[in-house]
């Protein structure tokens, strides 16, 4: 008995020790409370077992003894088996489909608004680490303290898209030599505008990743909240630039299947002060209460088993899954994340993409046909494949109606040299210019170089004009018009549309149009009235 006892003190005191510093989550549907119970029965097996003054025959009684234990920890695991064997998409592939509600509907052209490029994310994360890198090298008293997070989470502050991430303290000594100011400052990088900022705080922030002891903030979490599961940690900012940390609190079928989010955790960076929300009561200033991987695991659970578990694995019939990466559009105050879904039987093409909010998980999958993500990335790269730019993973926009990939070509040192509009439905359908030009510029580019079948653009208009002014332009070796009328209605024609007239037509000239309306709109044909 004495020999129990002790074995229970070691294992208390070793299993808090480890408590402190792997913080599992008290529940049943963690794996990493199970495996800190099979490490706690070990220490208590290894402990009763072992005695160096015991006998040989002593030993083994002992042993004999433990295997009840073992049995135990035996019968447990099976169990769990079991129970995630019967939860499984073998039997319940229906509910994995379901883990995600798709609106097959979706229509791109009344959904998604025309690009305004005054707010788009022209700027990728890695673009925004080197901004905020440059910021922290023009402030050497805080490089040798701090370091700049590489998190970078995208938000909607006050209608302007930015990355925000925290500085973290640069090793234990640095945390002892300032953790009673905290830190006293975060990088907000305005990702339309290029415009990167250290953001001074008037108190610092005390509960950070970097931070030990208990102002580590998962050991401060795990603390106050012993039986959460915890996911997913973004640091984003309130409405006043006040600093929190957004923690999932996730929710699993048997043990670790089937993940989702059940409510978040806000956390006061500055004072460590927190609230738990349930998924559907967060406060509307906090723009990820879902993760992206999250969201492509359950969109591919969604296409995986359209059809049922067998279908999966053999005939594959409508079996849909998301492209290999994704990016992110702020739209209505939220910000959303899209990825392409492509037939699990090709590659080579998506078959449409997947629009979800990061705040309420409503998700719109829109039946648009063409590139990858990865094929308009090749077909820009290759336009200047001399100069090796790199491109980032393109934005989808709604241009003049039409799905397109916008992306920026890079050069070696990570800076955005060129601006490339794609046609989704035609990656061959591609124009580039400097970034030096302006994103207008190249939009404007795009659109005067491109050749679309216009009634797949939008809708054919009619109506007479008066001219108020004409120019003309050479574009590639073709000759264009520039019309505006009296209405300051701005538009665009080949002179292959009607060479006779064109050359001829000046200003107070009435003519009869028919065209596509956008902001420079494309006419089709004219007649001189």
């Amino acid at each position: 008995m004495k020999r129990y006892l002790i074995s229970s003190i070691v294992t208390l005191v070793l299993g808090l020790v480890i408590y402190y510093f792997r913080l599992p989550a008290i529940n049943i549907q963690s794996i990493g409370f199970w495996t800190y119970l099979i490490i706690l029965a070990g220490i208590f097996l290894i402990t009763s077992v072992l005695d160096i003054e015991a006998t040989f025959v002593r030993t083994l009684k002992r042993i004999k003894g433990a295997q009840i234990c073992v049995i135990i920890i035996a019968l447990s695991l099976l169990s769990i088996g079991l129970v995630n064997l019967v939860l499984s998409p073998v039997f319940n592939s229906k509910s994995y489909k379901e883990r995600i509600i798709v609106n097959e509907n979706g229509d791109f052209n009344s959904d998604i608004k025309p690009v305004d490029f005054n707010h788009i994310p022209l700027l990728d994360k890695d673009s925004s680490s080197k901004l905020g890198d440059r910021v922290m090298g023009r402030m050497p008293e805080l490089v040798s303290q701090f370091y700049v997070s590489d998190l970078y989470t995208v938000i909607n502050y006050n209608n302007d898209i930015v990355r925000v991430t925290p500085l973290e303290y640069n090793g234990f000594f640095k945390y002892l030599s300032n953790h009673k100011e905290g830190i006293k400052g975060y990088i907000a990088v305005n990702s339309t505008t290029g415009e990167a900022n250290l953001v001074k705080l008037d108190k610092g922030m005390k509960y950070m990743p970097s931070a030990i002891l208990n102002e580590d903030l998962d050991r401060h979490l795990r603390f106050s909240y012993p039986t959460y599961i915890f996911g997913e940690k973004s640091f984003e900012i309130d409405n006043e630039g006040k600093p929190y940390w957004i923690v999932q609190v996730m929710s699993f079928s048997g043990v670790g299947l089937k993940r989702d989010v059940k409510g978040l955790i806000i956390v006061d960076a500055i004072t460590g002060n927190s609230n738990y929300y349930k998924k559907d009561d967060v406060p509307t200033w906090v723009d990820h209460v879902y993760s992206a991987d999250l969201i492509m695991e359950q969109v591919d659970d969604w296409g995986l088993y359209n059809k049922g578990f067998l279908n999966s694995i053999f005939g594959q019939k409508g079996v849909v899954a998301t492209t290999t990466g994704y990016n992110y559009l702020v739209q209505d105050d939220d910000v959303y994340m899209y990825t392409g879904i492509t037939s699990v039987s090709s590659d080579e093409a998506n078959i449409g993409f997947i629009l979800t909010n990061l705040r309420t998980k409503e998700t719109v999958y829109y039946s648009v046909p063409g590139a990858t993500e990865y094929s308009a990335m090749a077909s820009s790269e290759g336009q200047v494949q001399q100069m090796n730019y790199d491109a980032t993973f393109p934005l989808l926009i709604n241009l003049n109606n039409h799905p397109t990939y916008l992306l920026s070509l890079k050069d070696a040192a990570g800076l955005v040299k060129m601006y490339a509009f794609v046609d989704v439905a035609d990656y061959q359908k591609v124009a580039i210019l400097e970034s030096s030009r302006g994103i207008d510029a190249a939009k404007d580019n795009y659109i005067n170089t491109v050749n679309f079948e216009n009634n797949e653009v939008n809708e054919l208009l009619e109506k007479s004009i008066t001219v108020k002014s004409i120019s003309n332009a050479i574009i590639d070796n073709n000759t264009y018009y520039f019309i505006e009328d009296k209405d300051n209605k701005k538009y665009s024609i080949s002179i292959k549309m009607n060479k006779k007239l064109l050359p001829f037509l000046k200003v107070g000239d009435n003519i009869d149009i028919k065209y596509y309306e956008s902001d420079v709109s494309e006419i089709e044909s004219l007649t001189l009235k």
